[in-house]
């Protein structure tokens, strides 16, 4: 089993230094999506505080109710730009090792949705402001930043396989970055 892990790694072009990427993007990623709330939030005149994986006015609430939409819109928007940069960057250099800022941009989003209590999301919250159906934003969110992973996946070559291995390295990143942000706050 060892020994196909292995070969199916090498296969996949997927390296200690690769793997070990994902961990600094995993911490970026969560704070460029905190970021995009906070600058939303900061631009529109409300006075926020940012952590590692939350985001809100000091006062405890928003001047103006429409803030709380665009402040929740700011993240995911934030995290869509990234994947987007980073899939033109691929397709500029062609570099793997640009691969993980895209993958995990999708993956966070994708794991928030699906583990992290949907209706505490960005996007459960933006449907429900927007009064559309439950799910819209979600699935817009998660379906935009998917075919950023094709359009990169098939630039790079990259399998089904190696995609899953990078599932299950986004996966303990994600579990690292919750259990800083635990002994954080």
């Amino acid at each position: 089993m060892q020994e196909r892990i292995i070969n199916d790694l090498a296969e996949s072009r997927i390296n200690w230094k690769l793997a070990l990427l994902f961990i600094p993007v995993a911490f970026l990623t969560y704070l460029f999506h905190e970021f995009g709330h906070w600058i939303v939030g900061e631009i529109l005149g409300n006075d926020m505080i940012i952590s590692l994986n939350h985001v809100e006015p000091k006062s405890g609430f928003f001047i103006d109710e429409s803030h709380a939409l665009y402040s929740a819109m700011g993240g995911p928007a934030f995290t869509i730009l990234q994947a987007m940069i980073f899939l033109l960057i691929i397709e500029k250099t062609k570099s793997l090792y640009v691969y993980p800022a895209v993958f995990f941009a999708a993956f966070v989003r994708f794991f928030s949705i699906i583990f992290g209590g949907f209706n505490m999301q960005d996007e459960a919250k933006i449907s429900a402001m927007l009064n559309m159906g439950t799910y819209t934003i979600a699935i817009i969110v998660i379906l935009l930043l998917f075919l950023l992973i094709l359009r990169s996946s098939y630039v790079l070559k990259i399998s089904l396989k190696a995609n899953l291995y990078f599932f299950a390295i986004s996966t303990m990143c994600i579990l690292l970055v919750i259990e800083t942000d635990k002994l954080l706050y």
